[in-house]
């Protein structure tokens, strides 16, 4: 008779098979988590992006809409001194020329001479 069993597997071949398949199970499970793992660490890394993509875009609308209310609120530059006076006697001669108090030489040389 030969010296080896033949048929079953005796315990230590089962415990070695059995080591066998819970390393290997174990490999697995640890590699299918590691991925996991990596896979959601991209996925908040890419919703950290896009918030912080549209924080920028509200920042910016909230900055353009502060500097169109201020601009809003600005009161236009006055007109250069003495521009108001300027503009009356303009009115002024416009209308002494239009009831023919002034010739259109006299009128076009106070104007000349106003703008001047």
């Amino acid at each position: 008779m030969p010296l080896g069993r033949r048929g079953r597997p005796g315990l230590i071949g089962m415990a070695a098979r059995t080591a066998v398949v819970a390393g290997t199970a174990t490999a697995v499970s640890g590699r299918v988590q590691q991925h996991q793992q990596q896979k959601y660490a991209e996925q908040s890394q890419q919703r950290a992006d896009e918030a912080a993509a549209q924080q920028a875009a509200i920042d910016q609308a909230a900055a353009q809409a502060v500097a169109d209310a201020q601009a809003a609120r600005t009161p236009p530059a006055p007109p250069p001194a003495g521009g108001d006076d300027v503009i009356a006697r303009l009115t002024q001669l416009a209308q002494l020329h239009a009831q023919g108090a002034l010739t259109d030489d006299e009128f076009a040389a106070a104007k000349a001479k106003l703008l001047s």
